[in-house]
């Protein structure tokens, strides 16, 4: 008799929102579409889906090139012991989205998550008989819209939302700036084994690190020159408030390289003689 062979388990991605929100667009572009979303409410419950199991791995904004960085998920990075495995960017693509049959003429109200409607004022400004109305998530307004079948209302989402709600485009792309895009971090538990990942058009790695120094002058220039000094590139450095701590920050840095690179591990060597708490959040391929 045949043996039944047991199907491989899909893996589970948590996000935060609905499906087809632009973190679901960002899954897909790390791991396909044949993986299992796991959606959250916040951004806690994510890590928190991470760390209990809940989910394989996940997935988080970080930076947006119009509104700066996530600070929520920079301070979770830390309290988590999570690694950071992979990075990408999804260029954010703002859809008038509707009901099927639901004409633009009978539209009065826009749903749509806060900061999407204010990346399309200049749409708003051009069709003033549209009442801009916030909703806590992108594709969720996608979602009610269609669950309650207004008729005269739309929704600003991606087209993959759209897509997965079987609701109709009626306007591509009415953000203000084509150069907006958001940066995403996928994460996996420390420990856990590597993803298989399609990194062949990707040539160099990135270290992303947290690491807190003395209140005292010259401290933050010293850290820093232990880059310098070797010749490694700071693609961005972000600090926050340290909690407990007035008026004392952490710095959480991106460098250009990977933490087995002899001059790397030399460099993180330094820092830690100059810094009161030092962690390597990650290092991926770019």
């Amino acid at each position: 008799m045949a043996k039944h062979l047991k199907s491989k388990p899909q893996l589970r991605v948590a996000f935060q929102g609905e499906p087809g929100a632009f973190s679901h667009e960002a899954i897909i572009q790390l791991l396909g579409s044949g993986v299992q979303v796991v959606p959250c409410q916040w951004f806690d419950e994510v890590f928190a889906s991470l760390r209990s199991g809940g989910c394989d791995a996940a997935v988080i904004p970080i930076e947006n090139t119009l509104h700066g960085s996530v600070h929520e998920n920079y301070d979770h990075l830390l309290h988590y012991d999570h690694q950071i495995v992979a990075e990408t960017n999804v260029r954010i693509v703002h859809n008038l989205i509707a009901a099927p049959g639901v004409h633009p003429a009978n539209v009065r109200r826009v749903f749509s998550h806060p900061v999407a409607l204010n990346q399309c004022l200049s749409f708003f400004a051009a069709n003033p008989q549209f009442e801009r109305t916030s909703f806590y998530d992108t594709a969720g307004s996608v979602k009610m819209i269609m669950s309650e079948r207004l008729e005269d209302a739309a929704a600003i989402a991606s087209a993959v939302a759209a897509e997965i709600y079987g609701a109709r485009i009626l306007r591509r792309s009415i953000e203000d700036d084509r150069q907006n895009y958001t940066r995403f971090f996928l994460l996996r538990r420390a420990g856990d084994p590597p993803l298989k990942l399609d990194d062949s058009r990707k040539k160099g790695w990135k270290t992303s690190l947290v690491f807190t120094t003395r209140n005292q002058p010259g401290s933050l220039f010293r850290a820093l020159s232990a880059f310098a000094l070797r010749d490694i590139s700071l693609a961005k450095i972000e600090s926050r408030p340290l909690r407990g701590k007035p008026w004392e920050y952490l710095f959480y840095v991106d460098l250009m390289g990977n933490v087995e690179e002899e001059k790397v591990q030399r460099a993180l060597g330094h820092l830690e003689e100059l810094t009161d708490l030092q962690r390597v959040l990650g290092c991926y391929r770019v």
